[in-house]
């Protein structure tokens, strides 16, 4: 209630229903049982987070009569758009404000102004600008669009804000697709609160009648409310995801712009990926990879510096993500030799690899390291450990030490940055000395990373029972070789 005593038009957001919550109810009501951890083999780059999903609302209705610390006005570059957003927020917030604007001088597509709120319920008002939506410039709108929902956040950040109002930013007038720009503001706020959650207490989504179906639709792939959800929602996630901050990354539409236009850029920066693609062989790993041989020739002439090399290996890394992405992997997926666990004691991520389950022989090894980096590109983010299951594997399981050159060498920085430790559990003397070479001669930083586990019991001093889906063949062998200790721990009926 206002002084006056007539109810106010302002919305509370701590009145407003929490994204989990109705679904919640739903789930009461229809006795729904949660999937169990166990049954998952491969989780979503947008995994359930139930710390995250308590800060997302979503609601129906106008933006500009939210009572939290900002809300986001979208307009033109003279923030003077009349749309129906723009309109409600001057309305509401009274003539001060266009006086402010005023001062601002304008704002440029994808950037973020802050003012007052002045007679809102809102303190602030962020003020951005979505682009101009063309098809054949997608990728620049796309990388506009990300900017202007990653600005605002990155500005509610830096002044200390408790919650923010998001209104849909890419208005009817600027014709951008609304189910594309929907994926790109789910997903670039996920990865905001995954990275700095701790800064922001609410996001609200205000949309209208006509953004709700979308919003309806499109926010479980990216805040799923429960593993299930999660599950259900993995096929429907778009080939482009964007990087670790939700920015997109589509390596065949980017434009590419030289420090030197109208002058040649680095010697062979471009000669190995596309001039000479005809003339490379067939073979998937030379027509993603470039000419490998020109490359390194160039290499040891020093005619490719150091940034040169990073940008050529990052380009040929997002080729081998955009087709993992794109690929029908099922059929790896179906032999459960790789799958996400639980965390070592020291809160990190724990992927299983269980290499009886690999038939080297049989399966597509191309496949196999599409479907590692499909798995992995979201992982490697942040730091991780490996669990490699050495248990009962013999010649017919056996990875060649030329693919796993090969996985090395493509895999982006992160995944050797962030690997913290790797447990190669129940080693035989063969495979030691094959590690020892491999790791000596082949590859470099992976050495001291390795650490050699006899039995469960050992490996349990790092990572707790409880936070690991242990197949049920490396119990039985574990019990076998070294005692009962954890045999009677359950394991996953699915492995």
């Amino acid at each position: 209630m206002d002084p006056l005593g007539a109810p106010s038009q302002f919305v509370d957001i701590d009145s407003l229903p929490g994204w989990s919550d109705v679904y919640e109810a739903t789930q009461l009501d229809s006795h729904q049982h949660p999937v169990e951890k166990a049954q998952v083999d491969v989780r979503s780059p947008f995994p359930y987070r139930k710390d995250i999903n308590a800060k997302i609302i979503l609601w129906k209705g106008d933006v500009a009569l939210l009572n939290c610390t900002a809300i986001v006005n979208t307009s033109n570059e003279s923030l003077t758009d009349k749309n129906p957003v723009s309109e409600s927020v001057f309305m509401h917030a009274g003539p001060d404000l266009k006086d402010e604007l005023q001062k601002l001088k304008g704002c440029r597509t994808g950037e973020a102004k802050l003012t007052k709120g002045f007679n809102l319920a809102a303190r602030f008002i962020i003020h951005t600008v979505g682009p101009k939506y063309k098809s054949r410039y997608r990728t620049a709108a796309e990388s506009s669009l990300y900017s202007c929902y990653r600005n605002v956040l990155q500005l509610a950040k830096e002044q200390a804000m408790c919650s923010v109002g998001f209104c849909v930013i890419n208005s009817l007038k600027r014709c951008y697709p609304l189910e594309d720009a929907t994926h790109i503001a789910l997903r670039t706020v996920r990865r905001f609160l995954e990275i700095h959650g701790e800064t922001l207490e609410k996001v609200v989504f205000a949309v209208s009648d006509l953004e709700e179906a979308t919003y309806q639709k499109l926010m479980p792939l990216y805040f799923p409310r429960s593993l299930e959800e999660e599950i259900q929602s993995l096929p429907y996630l778009p080939a482009d995801i964007g990087n670790a901050e939700g920015e997109p990354v589509v390596p065949e539409r980017q434009i590419r712009i030289t420090e030197k236009p109208g002058v040649p850029d680095d010697a062979s920066d471009e000669e190995g990926l596309e001039a000479d693609l005809s003339f490379i062989g067939s073979h998937a790993f030379a027509r993603m990879e470039g000419d490998v041989d020109k490359q390194r020739r160039l290499i040891l002439q020093g005619q490719l510096s150091e940034a040169a090399l990073q940008k050529q290996h990052q380009r040929n890394y997002n080729r081998w993500l955009c087709q993992a992405r794109a690929e029908d992997l099922s059929d790896i997926a179906s032999l459960k030799a790789l799958y996400q666990t639980g965390v070592d004691k020291c809160g990190r991520t724990v992927m299983v690899v269980v290499g009886r389950n690999i038939p080297v022989t049989l399966i597509d090894m191309e496949k196999a390291l599409l479907y590692f980096i499909h798995v992995m590109d979201h992982i490697a983010v942040k730091e991780y450990v490996l669990v490699y299951f050495h248990t009962l594997t013999n010649d017919y399981n056996q990875l060649d030490s030329n693919f796993l050159k090969k996985l090395y060498d493509v895999v982006d920085a992160k995944y050797k940055r962030n690997l913290k430790a790797l447990y190669f559990v129940h080693p035989t003397f063969r495979s030691k000395v094959s590690a020892w070479f491999f790791t000596t001669f082949t590859v470099s930083g992976l050495k001291d990373k390795i650490h050699y586990v006899e039995s469960l019991q050992q490996l349990f001093t790092a990572i707790p029972p409880e936070q690991i889906d242990l197949p049920p063949f490396v119990l039985e062998y574990d019990a076998r070789e070294n005692g009962p200790y954890y045999s009677s721990y359950p394991p996953s009926p699915d492995l």
